[in-house]
């Protein structure tokens, strides 16, 4: 059948088998809907973009994204089949207590019915267990399984049951064991069952909430979800259920050893082969076991079930370093972890069946296998799609189109656009800082999802929170404790010094719907906005102090609310690990610690468990490396808040909104040949015996000038204009999912403002950034006059916009400072007004750089240096053939007045500088120290080698800003030696400019930039 639009993308009812399901074309969702399953692909299901493209024009799908077509899973296809034809013919095959299990959970007459996506994994895992080539008729699908676990299990009996995240993993393990254990008590000889079981989870959080497991626990599954007749239950209650993370497979010391310090361990190891003071295999596998009685039960009679068991697998020798990221690294080591782990319990005491359940079993990046490839040991599959299409998931929205004149939708790959802005350092303290300001595409991103929160907020007000339902959750996801900080202290608020007495000033959080400062000015004592290390919590170990540090103030406020709701409750027993631990897991949880946050910013990925039904937003500001990742993220939004049928017997569509996280789809499920030849990766570095060449720079984020108090006079000239576009914002943005409605939302801040408040925005940004308080004195008589100023600036034209742009867009922080910047210019150009003294505006979290971080791969040409930290020059150009940088290199390396230099490859080393309008960051080719002798004082050359740029406009703003503010202001800072810079334009001429370059910077002559 086939529809005009695609308005309800919920198909098929939870509890059937899928009868419908959208056709895909090359271009999405055609509007057909099909009869029948959809069959089993390799492939994450996204809306494609219609960005620049015509009303109607549809834009291809990309189903090629790593080079390779998608392709149907055969092998589970095949298996469905068998399951569903078996279905269709009552379990024949089984025994009377699996088909009573069986019957007992597809009954739809049940009260508290069982999910057809959870019931399928279930039915596959029996069918290869009690049918699969014991039956006449029944294909014997196991011989594939087992050449699979052979070549990439070290044959393990792995069997994967693949189910979309929200879908009930945790209900399909109950069920699970209940089957396996009734059948083991009711026939104790039955080799094909067992009642102990280990199950393995990736941390903690997981782990504590897969005591459901447990039959005798108070909240257990088999009773809360009927999942046993009454007159079975005595049979469950003989299983054995040990719930672990996979930490507690590592090797631990033994008591002899602890306390002991690490000279004295190291003194009693020497000579050793393997550490005496650490477990064996055998002993942590007692350990792990411990519950279940140990090593002494019969051999082969423990099932396992890994959870989230994607991050378990035994990877290959990665063969080039450059595809391992030290995520990648990371992952690799906790895999190896799990995977050995259960190597040893199979030794010991043999293991039956290990039943993988995850939403993604995917290898990923550095696994030594195609990122994307499906475990080949995966039997079934309820994905993603299927769950959409059967209402048990919410849809996921991501920007489609937005107004940004940008090519790429701006909020869809956020890290692109602003990952190198970001720190990655924590800030020391310098004469300069203010208030972080984010990048203009996050700080877009940032207000444009807050105003869609704005809305599912209204809805949550309107009709839930009178009935005491939590508030929505608007989660971001950021790459490290720094960015989580600001990000955090931007949405919630912080404490910033006053220059002028250095009080502490109260600033509320610049989304007001998350903001923990109340309408007084005052902290909240419940926080609305909170800030999380999900790593660190699940590893179970302490939180870093920086971390700590970051989050002192929410670990305080929630001890004071755990105290209000826990009378008489020991505090200082609680460990804040403990306490920020229950916050997390409690968020969207009615009557808990964790109720009423609105805003959960996690230092990096949400922890996989994290079973929040509220959220409704998220936010990624980090790198994503593969989509697995993404799916985890988008993820942590599916779960649904309401689970009741309509009069069609399907649930209603649920939806969240996702930025920042590129989904796309996942490669096909089969192995790729060998790449083609590639030249061998060298490995660039900081060499530890050259640490005496070390070269060190300071970071600058532009550059602002000191003057006396005296009444200000702009002169406006050509140069004054600034033109506004839309690069970097996108005001209106427009989400959708692969089927349903989209939404459209608007930045109103933005889009409404008008001039005044503009022109007041403008003036307070150039008092606090330009006209900074002299001798603890704060000048507020400055902001009248700026504001005039401005005023007049805007007036007369000399700020242009693109078409359909508002004005508001000057409140964007990039813009604002370009507009301070140009008015202060046209200030300090006025005759009569003091005369500048020019300095650096050094990066705040990131002050200061050397040659000790460059460590990178490169399959560029390379000449190897001796007068350098870093053991070679990476050459640019086509296939790295740049002859004029290796010249440039030789000359450098036979000067004599030369101590120590460094291509800027990988160094950090950059030149702010504004053109067209625009903020940039030129990367200058070499930095130069010279020899210090006679007077000891440090001199750095600043080299480019400028052969073959097409704008000269923009090579001379680069130039001159390198040369006048860049040397000027950091020679006027007087801490970082003095610095000069030379362009080489013609390589005929490159000795002599050399030469003329390293003499004048050794005589402080003009090339210095120093101030007259």
């Amino acid at each position: 059948m086939a529809t005009t639009a695609l308005e309800n993308p919920i198909l098929n009812g939870p509890y059937d088998p899928p009868a419908r399901h959208f056709a895909l074309g090359p271009s999405g969702p055609t509007g057909e809907i099909k009869t029948g399953r959809r069959p089993s692909e390799s492939f994450i299901p996204v809306p494609a973009t219609r960005k620049g493209k015509k009303a109607g024009e549809q834009v291809a799908l990309d189903f090629d994204v790593t080079g390779e077509r998608l392709e149907r899973n055969q092998l589970i296809n095949s298996i469905r089949g068998e399951v569903e034809l078996w279905r269709a013919r009552k379990y024949p095959g089984v025994t009377p207590i699996t088909r009573k299990l069986l019957l007992h959970w597809a009954d739809p007459s049940r009260e508290n019915r069982v999910l057809f996506c959870q019931r399928e994994a279930v039915e596959t895992a029996v069918f290869f267990a009690e049918v699969a080539g014991r039956q006449a008729g029944a294909a014997d699908l196991r011989r594939q399984i087992d050449e699979q676990n052979a070549a990439h299990n070290a044959k393990l009996p792995r069997v994967a049951l693949k189910m979309a995240t929200g879908s009930g993993k945790t209900v399909v393990m109950a069920m699970l064991i209940a089957w396996q254990t009734i059948n083991k008590v009711v026939s104790p000889r039955d080799a094909r069952f067992a009642k102990r079981f280990l199950v393995i989870a990736p941390g903690i959080t997981i782990r504590d909430r897969l005591r459901v497991l447990l039959p005798a626990d108070s909240g257990n599954y088999y009773r809360e979800r009927d999942l046993v007749p009454p007159d079975l239950w005595p049979h469950l209650n003989q299983a054995e259920v040990a719930i672990t993370n996979y930490h507690t497979f590592l090797l631990r010391d033994t008591k002899e050893i602890r306390g002991v310090a690490s000279n004295t361990r190291k003194i009693l190891t020497a000579g050793k082969k393997s550490d005496p003071f650490k477990e064996t295999n055998d002993q942590m596998v007692s350990r792990v076991l411990r519950d279940l009685g140990g090593t002494t039960g019969k051999a082969s009679d423990i099932v396992v079930f890994s959870d989230e068991a994607h991050h378990c697998y035994q990877n290959k020798i990665v063969t080039d370093p450059a595809d391992e990221d030290a995520e990648a690294k990371q992952r690799n080591a906790e895999a190896r972890v799990w995977f050995k782990g259960l190597q040893a319990v199979h030794r010991k005491v043999g293991i039956k069946a290990i039943y993988d359940l995850s939403a993604t079993p995917f290898y990923l990046q550095g696994s030594g296998y195609n990122e994307g490839f499906i475990f080949p040991w995966t039997v079934s599959d309820f994905s993603l799609m299927d769950a959409i299409e059967s209402g048990i998931v919410k849809v996921p929205r991501i920007p489609v189109d937005d107004d940004a004149t940008t090519s790429n939708v701006l909020h869809l790959r956020l890290w692109d656009e602003v990952g190198a802005e970001l720190p990655k350092k924590k800030a020391k303290a310098t004469a300069f800082g203010g208030p972080w300001v984010p990048p203009p595409a996050l700080e877009s991103a940032l207000r444009s999802l807050h105003n869609s929160y704005a809305k599912a907020f209204g809805r949550w007000e309107e009709s839930l929170a009178q009935a005491g339902e939590p508030p929505p959750v608007f989660i971001v996801v950021c790459p490290n404790t720094v960015v989580s900080k600001l990000v955090y202290e931007w949405i919630a608020g912080v404490d910033l010094e006053r220059p002028s007495d250095g009080a502490k000033v109260l600033r509320p959080g610049e989304l007001s719907l998350l903001s923990n400062v109340d309408d007084n000015g005052d902290w909240m004592n419940r926080p609305r906005t909170i800030l999380i290390d999900s790593a660190q919590l699940e590893s179970g170990e302490a939180m870093k102090a920086d971390f700590k540090e970051a989050a002192a103030r929410e670990i305080d406020t929630f001890k004071d609310e755990y105290r209000r709701r826990n009378p008489g409750a020991d505090v200082d027993k609680l460990t804040d690990e403990d306490l920020l631990r229950e916050v997390m897991n409690t968020v969207g949880k009615r009557g808990k610690l964790g109720e009423l946050v609105r805003c959960v910013v996690s230092v990096s990925m949400l922890t996989e468990g994290w079973d929040a039904n509220t959220v409704t937003h998220v936010l990624g500001i980090r790198r994503f490396g593969s989509q697995l990742l993404c799916e985890q993220v988008v993820g942590r939004a599916l779960r649904r808040r309401s689970y009741a049928v309509n009069d069609d017997g399907h649930f209603d569509a649920e939806y969240a909104e996702v930025y920042g996280v590129p989904f796309a789809f996942i490669p096909a499920d089969r192995p790729v040949g060998p790449d083609k030849p590639q030249p061998a990766a060298i490995e660039v570095r900081a060499l530890e015996d050259r640490r005496h060449l070390r070269i060190t720079f300071p970071k600058l984020d532009g550059y602002r000038v000191e003057l006396i108090d005296e009444p200000l006079h702009p002169d406006f000239t050509d140069e004054s204009r600034l033109h506004v576009d839309r690069t970097k914002v996108a005001i209106i943005t427009e989400t959708g999912g692969i089927v349903g409605p989209g939404e459209t939302i608007v930045t109103a801040e933005i889009n409404a403002a008008r001039q005044q408040q503009v022109a007041y925005g403008i003036a307070k940004y150039l008092v606090d950034r330009f006209y900074p308080a002299m001798d603890d004195a704060p000048r507020p008589w400055l902001f009248p006059q700026l504001v005039s100023i401005t005023t007049q600036w805007i007036d007369e034209g000399y700020v242009t916009f693109e078409p359909d742009t508002p004005i508001g867009l000057l409140l964007i922080a990039e813009w604002r400072h370009l507009a301070a910047e140009r008015i202060f210019g046209d200030i300090m150009k006025q005759v009569g007004n003091q005369t500048e003294l020019l300095r650096p505006l050094i990066r705040r979290f990131d002050p200061e750089g050397s040659t000790d971080d460059v460590f990178f791969f490169s399959r560029k040409g390379a000449i190897e240096t001796t007068k350098s930290h870093v053991n070679y020059v990476v050459l640019d150009g086509q296939k790295g053939a740049n002859t004029w940088e290796e010249t440039t290199a030789l000359l450098i390396e036979k000067d004599d007045r030369v101590a120590a230099y460094v291509k800027n490859d990988h160094l950090g080393f950059e030149v702010p500088y504004v053109h067209g309008g625009n903020s940039h960051r030129y990367v200058p080719d070499f930095l130069v120290r010279l020899v210090t002798e006679p007077d000891n004082e440090v001199r750095t050359l600043i080299v480019e080698v400028s052969g073959g740029r097409k704008s000269q406009a923009a090579a001379k703003a680069k130039a001159d800003t390198a040369r006048n503010q860049w040397c000027r202001s950091v020679n006027n800072h007087g801490g970082f030696g003095r610095w000069g810079y030379i362009e080489i334009t013609d390589m005929t001429t490159a000795a002599s400019t050399l030469d003329g370059g390293i003499t004048s910077l050794l005589a402080d002559g003009p090339v210095t930039g120093l101030a007259n």
